[in-house]
């Protein structure tokens, strides 16, 4: 009698499942390369008919893994197939590793599984090695279903495979459909049956001495003359188990996932295979097969080249691997199983109708997007493997960010930020793009200055689009009110929206950054971030000098309070732009001091959002540095994340190429952190700040410094001088 041939399992991998194994890899694996279970799913053997001969042609026995094959989601009606992955951390191991002890390790699993817990749910276990190359976004795998070699093999009865009505009624055959759909996980099962009456039971209930039951399982292979691969551990299973009573076995291979059309034909088939009677019960776990082959029918592994995806001119291979990328819900992926070639995303009208309904316009993401997802923070995950593993990067990119200020700063700003993986992140500006802006300012081009420039703020947060698309970037164009700068009559309700906006920018940030040309610009942000509790950091450029600095928080108390921009002022910010010449309203500054002075600034940031306390912690002494013994890097040092050091004020040096530590304290009469400013903010709202604006002496009066510089007036001129007199007579 002719020997059983089985059709072999083909994976079929979805671009969705490298997206995972990506995100798995960088975030939770790292380094290591222990195995992980995975699943896959499979379904009955499907075919289609060819239009010219009328032949029925069977389509791939396949397993489909996913994103799904990395979560607990069963994956609906097909049938659930158990894994393992193994990723390698180099080509060279992935090249270099032993197969066969891996492989003999699954087997070895599986028979234990029978052998001690009489288990069915690994005889359609699956194993997969990879190397996932995330730089270049090449993926190599070899899957292998291993499945047991019998000996003597099996042989198919003189009838072959005969379909299953010859063994079954049509209401039999009905009543087994029933019975799966309502348990479509049960891969292997019994079938016994009494006339037109059938019973469906678990693969573990069967009895060695009932001839009326037959052995069934879900067959993945539509071929007429081949079952699927499943069947031959499922004959393992009882051959090891029953070795006595297995001479003869009837199978049902079931592939009618849906009831046949009337007085259409069932697909299921039916036959008898045999196997000569054992003298002896098996001690040894049988050897294996089941490396998959690959497209030119080598045992070799294979190469999944996302790089083309990149291209956003690109679409996916297929509906199905749309669904995935999209992370579409499961049951849209019965609309069409139709392949298509790669399509220009401008073409995807030439998709099936039964398909174009289930992606909307908000869901058509070209997978350059999906890939950009990972690709833009590799730099951050790998810092969590070896140097930072506490790094905290989640909360990092959860920060939402307001630029106020779109210029040198602004610019570097932003790019320093996107490159820590902050993805929210607003401009504020009332500004153009000039033609003097483009060669400093990273975010602009020269065609951004004709026909009297672009607003700054919209055009900054539109690049940002350009190089991340991923990035949630706005644009302002917005006056920030000024003290020192009187608002006319007909200006106050403008004001007053102004404010109004600002506010509510600041409700919807956790970060604000003051990046602004003048001094007085500085205050009113100043003063909302105090009230509203938000982290405050300031950035301001000399010639060859630059100042960053956080201001304190307001729920800190006392002397470890720190100090905000305006806290060494005795004076009320002014207006510091009119009767100003050239040089003097424009921040003349070394070119590479303003680069400097923002990666330091958003360096600071990180620092302080990887602190426990957040924005309420303790700076470190001013003296900090590595002569002084204390440990930048301890966690527990005063002022230190993991990070290193928070420091309060940074103030840079180009000239010496240095930098100083300063540690300033809150200042109970400064105009712009004290609580009689902000409580009178808080209280009188627009019209506190209206006076400020227009009232060049009211900051002073508010705070008591006007009273202090008439203190120390009277002191320095009630004083007692002793005055030496000089050789020649006169005083000095």
């Amino acid at each position: 009698m002719p020997i059983v041939q089985f059709t072999p399992f083909s994976s079929l991998v979805q671009p969705s499942f490298w997206h995972e194994l990506t995100k798995l890899k960088l975030d939770v694996l790292r380094l290591s390369d222990e195995s992980v279970p995975i699943h896959g799913s499979y379904s009955t053997g499907r075919s289609v008919r060819d239009r010219e001969t009328g032949a029925e042609i069977a389509l791939g026995c396949n397993l489909s893994v996913g994103s799904e094959s990395f979560s607990t989601d069963h994956p609906g009606n097909a049938v659930l197939a158990k894994g393992t992955l193994k990723n390698f951390n180099t080509i060279e191991e992935f090249k270099d590793s032993n197969k066969t002890a891996l492989f003999n390790q699954e087997l070895d699993k599986m028979w234990e599984s029978i052998i001690q817990n009489r288990d069915t749910s690994l005889l359609a276990h699956f194993f997969v090695i990879t190397y996932s190359d995330l730089k270049k976004y090449k993926y190599y795998y070899w899957f292998t279903f291993p499945a047991f070699v019998a000996k003597p093999a099996w042989e198919i009865g003189e009838q072959g495979w005969r379909p299953a009505t010859v063994k079954f009624s049509a209401a039999s055959l009905t009543s087994i459909h029933s019975n799966l759909r309502s348990q479509p996980s049960q891969a292997f099962f019994i079938v016994k049956s009494n006339g037109d009456s059938v019973h469906v039971l678990p693969l573990d209930q069967f009895s060695p001495d009932d001839d009326e039951q037959t052995i069934a399982f879900i067959d993945p292979s539509a071929s007429p003359t081949s079952p699927g691969w499943p069947l031959r551990n499922v004959l393992a299973y009882l051959k090891a188990l029953y070795p006595f009573k297995t001479s003869q076995v009837p199978v049902l291979c079931w592939r009618d996932a849906d009831l046949p059309p009337q007085g259409g034909q069932w697909k299921s088939t039916f036959g008898v295979v045999s196997s000569a009677e054992s003298t002896e019960a098996l001690t040894q776990r049988p050897s294996g097969v089941g490396w998959e082959k690959n497209n030119q029918g080598k045992l070799s592994p294979r190469i999944a080249d996302l790089a083309p995806m990149m291209d956003p001119a690109r679409c996916v291979a297929s509906p199905l691997s749309i669904i995935h990328l999209l992370h579409l819900p499961p049951a849209t992926t019965t609309a069409t199983s139709t392949s298509l070639h790669l399509l220009p995303s401008t073409s995807l009208h030439l998709l099936p109708s039964t398909f174009l309904h289930l992606l909307p316009s908000t869901f058509l993401r070209p997978p350059s997007t999906i890939l950009a997802e990972q690709a833009v923070d590799l730099n951050l995950k790998l810092m969590r493997w070896r140097i930072l593993p506490a790094l905290n990067l989640e909360k990092v990119s959860q920060t939402r960010c307001l630029l106020l200020g779109a210029g040198t700063l602004g610019c570097y700003v932003a790019r320093t930020l996107m490159g820590w993986g902050v993805r929210t992140i607003t401009f504020v500006d009332s500004a153009k793009v000039s033609f003097s802006n483009p060669v400093r300012q990273p975010l602009f081009e020269f065609e951004d200055c004709i026909n009297g420039g672009k607003p700054k703020a919209a055009c900054a947060a539109e690049r940002l689009k350009k190089i991340y698309p991923g990035i949630n970037a706005s644009g302002h164009d917005l006056s920030v009110p000024m003290p020192g700068h009187p608002i006319p009559p007909l200006s106050v309700d403008k004001a007053k929206e102004d404010v109004k906006k600002l506010e509510k920018l600041f409700d919807e940030h956790d970060v604000v950054f003051l990046l602004m040309d003048s001094r007085e610009s500085r205050w009113l942000p100043t003063v909302m971030g105090a009230a509203k509790g938000k982290i405050v950091l300031n950035a301001a450029l000399g010639f060859d000098t630059f100042l960053v600095m956080r201001h304190g928080s307001r729920a800190t108390e006392g002397k470890n309070k720190l100090g905000c921009y305006y806290c060494n002022d005795i004076v009320a910010p002014t207006d510091s732009l009119t009767d100003r010449t050239l040089d003097q309203m424009c921040t003349v500054t070394r070119p590479g001091l303003a680069a400097i002075a923002s990666a330091t600034a958003v360096e600071m940031l990180v620092s302080l959002l990887q602190h426990p306390e957040g924005i309420n912690a303790p700076a470190p002494p001013p003296q900090t540095n590595a002569s002084s013994g204390l440990d930048s890097h301890d966690e527990n040092a005063p002022g230190t994340s993991v990070l290193g050091l928070v420091p309060h004020q940074l103030r840079g040096f180009l000239a010496q190429f240095r930098n100083i530590h300063i540690l300033g304290a809150a200042y109970d009469r400064c105009t712009g952190c004290s609580e009689t400013v902000v409580k009178a903010y808080e209280t009188q709202g627009f019209d506190m700040l209206l006076r400020a604006f227009n009232d060049t002496a009211y900051l002073e009066k508010l705070t008591g410094l006007d009273k202090l510089y008439e203190e120390t007036k009277a002191a320095m001129e009630s004083g007692d001088w002793d005055v030496e007199e000089g050789e020649d007579g006169d005083d000095f």
